[in-house]
């Protein structure tokens, strides 16, 4: 347990860090919000947006803005696995032929993996030990990743032309799918400001990976009572169309709900929400406010959903709703 005193110049340290960002990145407030929640919860972020709408230039931001390692992979259809995590080269030594691993970009603290959706399910699924277990297996070898690690994906809808769908075990492991919306016509103006002319905007480091890590632990160590708790994993089984607490339109237009992994992505979060609002407790407006977020991706809605056009955050909004907060 830190002293009140550290545990303010943590909370002001991400506020700075939030702050800074925002010069870099013309409106999405929320989303950087969400981003920095995600990176305090120590969990990996997937940004969707249709083309243009600043994804890349935001992650790029973040890792300016972050002490820490960054490397951007550009998922294409012919990118294959030993491009993202390695591989092993046979090296000449003393007349004797050798392997030896050549890390891939996957090892970095930060790791833009841009339009994810464009590469194979093949390579896809190289970042799945990485985004779970922070090692990567090349051969019999096992790696560990630096510390923190994290991705930050970002994809185009799968309706574009030649993108291939996530698969659910991937999309699981995402703390958070964010979904970038088109700017307001005011913030657009200034992005024709920054980007039309030669006004630069130039990001200072804030916050370092041990900062990071520090903070991680504070939050992993912030209480949380039973009853917000209890609201917390009664919104998850919700979206189970065969559990006891399903609302009608669970039952109706989900074919799967979410996993244990939303539970504790809600939970984490929810704690680091709270820490960023300044409290040393959790409340259910915490909640409420990465239960969107956090399940988002992890519903899988069946054809009349689709047919209907219903949402995953208009079935989550449904469950809000109904789940009073005692």
């Amino acid at each position: 347990m830190v002293d009140e005193k550290t545990l303010q110049e943590m909370i002001d340290k991400v506020k700075m860090c939030e702050e800074e960002i925002g010069k870099g990145i013309i409106g999405q407030r929320g989303i950087i919000r969400q981003v920095l929640l995600a990176i305090l919860a120590d969990g990996n972020v997937l940004l969707e947006g249709v083309p243009g709408l600043g994804k890349t230039e935001l992650v790029k931001a973040i890792s300016k803005v972050l002490s820490t390692s960054f490397s951007r992979i550009q998922f294409t259809p012919d990118l294959m696995p030993a491009d993202v995590t390695g591989t092993n080269l046979i090296i000449k030594e003393e007349g004797n032929n050798v392997f030896q691993f050549e890390p891939g970009p996957v090892f970095a603290n930060i790791v833009l993996a841009d339009e994810i959706n464009r590469a194979t399910p093949k390579t896809q699924s190289a970042l799945l030990e990485a985004m779970q277990e922070k090692t990567v297996t090349v051969g019999k070898n096992t790696y560990e990743l630096p510390k923190p690690f994290m991705v930050l994906a970002t994809q185009n809808p799968i309706e574009n032309e030649g993108t291939y769908p996530l698969p659910e075990a991937q999309l699981d492991r995402f703390l958070f799918k964010l979904l970038v919306e088109f700017p307001t016509k005011e913030e657009l103006k200034e992005i024709m400001d920054i980007t039309v002319t030669n006004r630069k905007v130039t990001l200072n480091s804030v916050i370092s990976g041990e900062d990071i890590i520090a903070i991680r632990e504070v939050i992993r160590d912030m209480p949380i009572s039973d009853a917000v708790m209890d609201y917390a994993l009664s919104i998850v089984v919700a979206t189970h169309p065969e559990g006891e607490g399903a609302e009608e339109i669970t039952k109706q237009y989900v074919q799967n709900g979410a996993s244990p992994r939303a539970a504790q992505a809600i939970v984490k979060t929810a704690k680091a929400r709270a820490f960023m609002e300044g409290r040393y407790n959790v409340a259910f407006e915490d909640v409420q406010f990465v239960a969107y977020p956090a399940l988002r991706h992890r519903l899988a809605l069946n054809f009349e959903a689709i047919s209907d056009g219903i949402s995953a955050d208009g079935i989550i909004k449904e469950i809000l709703t109904a789940k009073k907060a005692v």
